[in-house]
């Protein structure tokens, strides 16, 4: 029995601000964590001997107080599995598909941690050994209308024999009424056909790297690099100077601005300052040298980091300047950072 608890790598946003405060699965529905409702229906399933939560989650104390108190009250084992990264439920079974298949099952459930029902695991069950045992798995669908369709998983299926003819994810068109709940019956077979999707979508990123490159960072127009400069994957430069031996890590944005020396800009982080370029239709354009500070504010101007500056991942630094070996921990606008 697999609890996958569902997430995003920046830990779930549609969720927030409760989520700042408690995991989403732990949030209280009818009175009880989430997650407790998946686990009391499926200690009621005879012969379930484990349930696996698995997620991204850091584990704390709150998460290892329920573990254990669901444990004593519902007398079955209950584990945690640490994902190293938020891989999805595919490939979060796939990865701990080891610890999920020991003790040798027949078949296992799969459950989003997200979902309210009324979890017919037993009917599922029942399913699948009249009509599914051919086939690697039973999958539980609702309908919905045509308009609410677009947001889940839709679902076309064979009506004389059940069987799923064609799976859409929030198709941009209607498919289907009938959509996906999230929760799922495998047998061990479920692990072969993710092992060749995965070796096939392999096989085709190595083709496309092959043929097209890899994913290569962005520059220009009107970029300096010095000497020593590491540049992630995706990442975006425009009108700045890179100096010797600056990082900027994957995906990260620098635009408008100085990066200094040894200086580094984290993932997914965005630097950027407000241009002051002449007018290109004007042929006797200048640039105006104004003041450092209007009204009693920093003018807005081109961003400056000093040498050896840390600029941690996802956060914005907007027309600033920020003074040498800083590691800064937020987002900053029109500021002199001292």
């Amino acid at each position: 029995m697999c609890i996958k608890l569902a997430e995003t790598k920046l830990g779930g946003t549609r969720f927030r601000p409760l989520s700042f405060e408690v995991p989403k699965p732990l949030f209280p529905v009818a009175g009880v964590p989430m997650v407790q409702h998946h686990i009391e229906a499926c200690a009621q399933v005879p012969d379930v001997k484990e349930i696996i939560l698995i997620g991204f989650y850091q584990p704390n104390e709150e998460l290892n107080r329920f573990i254990s108190s669901a444990q004593q009250e519902f007398k079955i084992t209950i584990r945690y599995l640490q994902e190293f990264a938020a891989l999805g439920t595919g490939g979060g079974i796939y990865h701990f598909r080891d610890q999920i298949l020991s003790g040798g099952p027949d078949a296992f459930f799969l459950m989003n941690a997200d979902v309210c029902s009324e979890f017919p695991l037993q009917e599922m069950l029942r399913f699948h050994r009249q009509h599914g045992e051919s086939h690697c798995g039973v999958m539980l669908g609702t309908t919905a209308n045509r308009t609410q369709a677009l947001n889940y998983g839709c679902i076309v299926e064979n009506q004389q024999t059940n069987e799923v003819l064609h799976f859409v994810e929030k198709p941009s068109t209607f498919v289907s009424d009938i959509i996906n709940c999230g929760i799922y019956l495998f047998t061990p077979d479920i692990f072969s056909h993710i092992g060749k999707v995965f070796q096939k979508n392999q096989q085709e990123r190595i083709q496309e790297e092959l043929t097209y490159g890899r994913q290569m960072p962005e520059l220009g127009p009107n970029v300096s690099v010095g000497k020593g400069v590491t540049i992630g994957g995706g990442v975006r430069v425009r009108e700045s100077i890179i100096l010797h031996g600056a990082v900027l890590q994957d995906h990260c944005c620098v635009l408008n601005s100085i990066v200094g020396w040894d200086s580094t800009v984290g993932k997914w982080a965005r630097v950027e300052g407000t241009p002051s370029d002449p007018n290109p239709n004007d042929p006797y354009a200048k640039i105006d040298s104004e003041t450092l500070f209007r009204d009693g504010g920093l003018t807005p101007s081109i961003t400056i980091l000093g040498c050896n500056v840390n600029i941690p991942s996802e956060v914005i630094i907007r027309n600033s300047i920020v003074l040498p070996h800083k590691d800064l921990n937020r987002s900053f606008k029109n500021q002199i950072i001292l």
